[in-house]
């Protein structure tokens, strides 16, 4: 993604929500850690977030300033919205957060109220103390929700970009049904996978694929192996196609040869939960409804214990290691489910004792109505 991708007009809408989310906090000044944050307001696709990176937002009419390594100073500059840039360390060590004192100083930013976002994976906590203790007293709030939850409906240019990456994933996954077979490996599907993928215009997921066959089917995010498939293997797919970051994700179980009954009986289970979560679905419903009616499917097969994490979550652009938005549809939700979001279906089903796993997974658009499933790709189990 790069500031071409959106209108000057729809990021300058972005700015004005979130600048009003401010005026409600009573906040003269955001720092946005989070690189989804980043994106949003300035279209930046650096990969900066591999080292401490921030953007200050003011809440009237102060230029975007970003503050990022050296290395990638040239291309917010030209790829980016962001009106000021300003880097750091390059060829040399540099402390970070003293440079970020430099600049909030020069833009007073110190002494004001400050919200700061502390997003998991981004910000090192020797940075987040060196924030605090340079920001002192004026840290009001830790915001780190604040453009996240503005970014959850999505406009109608980001749900175009996602249609388009499940297009995308349709493609891969229809690749990956056509190669299985006894003797592929593991390794191999998945660089099939990759291969459309690529080829077909998908930008690189923020999560790796997760593809797991035979005993190891049992494992929940299972990473890719050498193992050869063999006759009787049932296994689990997971794969995210993107479109200028805008992330799909797609999973499908899948069996070589005929399915044993107990495959079988799984595979139905998380049919079954998968459609009643898609049918509990429409706007203002609270986020703990299509959860319950997951769990209620899987609890009523005996299966509660192996229901192993989240029925599913809200959907964006992401950024390593993760491409999920903070809305998860689980038993504690404060979230309710609003026209415009795109949130995953995966009520998950994993027994180790058994080696065995199953879980589909799809994306689907929450509608006034409903929801509208994006993947084409059946749900039926893949018979290699």
């Amino acid at each position: 993604m790069s500031k071409h991708d959106f209108t000057a007009a729809e990021f300058a809408a972005r700015l004005v929500h979130v600048r009003a989310a401010m005026a409600a906090r009573d906040l003269d000044w955001l720092v946005a850690v989070h690189p989804t944050s980043i994106h949003w307001l300035t279209g930046s696709d650096a990969k900066s977030y591999q080292e401490f990176q921030c953007l200050l937002v003011g809440a009237r009419d102060e230029p975007l300033v970003v503050l990022t390594r050296q290395g990638e100073v040239h291309e917010f500059e030209t790829d980016s919205a962001a009106g000021e840039v300003h880097g750091f360390g390059g060829g040399e060590n540099e402390d970070p957060i003293a440079a970020f004192a430099g600049v909030a100083r020069r833009h007073g930013v110190l002494g004001r109220r400050v919200g700061l976002e502390v997003p998991a994976y981004y910000l090192h906590p020797h940075h987040y103390l060196g924030l605090r203790a340079v920001i002192g007293d004026a840290l009001v709030t830790e915001a780190t929700e604040l453009i996240a939850g503005l970014k959850l409906v999505k406009s109608p240019a980001e749900i175009g970009y996602i249609r388009r990456a499940a297009v995308l994933a349709d493609l891969a996954m229809a690749r990956f049904a056509g190669a299985l077979a006894a003797g592929q490996s593991e390794l191999a599907l998945a660089g099939g996978i990759h291969d459309t993928l690529l080829r077909n215009g998908s930008g690189i997921a923020a999560s790796p694929i997760n593809l797991a066959s035979g005993p190891r089917s049992a494992y929940s995010h299972g990473a890719p192996t050498a193992r050869l498939l063999r006759e009787g293997d049932f296994g689990n797919l997971e794969f995210g196609a993107t479109f200028n970051r805008y992330t799909a994700t797609i999973g499908r179980n899948f069996v070589l040869g005929k399915p044993t009954p107990r495959m079988s009986e799984l595979h139905d289970i998380v049919l079954r939960a998968s459609g009643a979560m898609i049918g509990a679905i429409r706007d203002g419903v609270p986020a703990t409804v299509p959860h319950r009616a997951a769990r209620a499917v899987i609890g009523e097969a005996g299966l509660e214990p192996y229901r192993v994490h989240t029925s599913g979550y809200a959907l964006g652009p992401g950024f390593p290691p993760s491409w999920a938005e903070p809305l998860h549809m689980i038993g504690d939700s404060p979230h309710v489910l609003k026209a415009g979001m795109v949130v995953t279906i995966e009520p998950p089903v994993f027994i180790g004792a058994e080696g065995l796993g199953a879980r589909i997974i799809d994306n689907v658009l929450v509608t006034p109505t409903g929801a509208e499933v994006l993947a084409q790709t059946p749900r039926d189990l893949i018979v290699g």
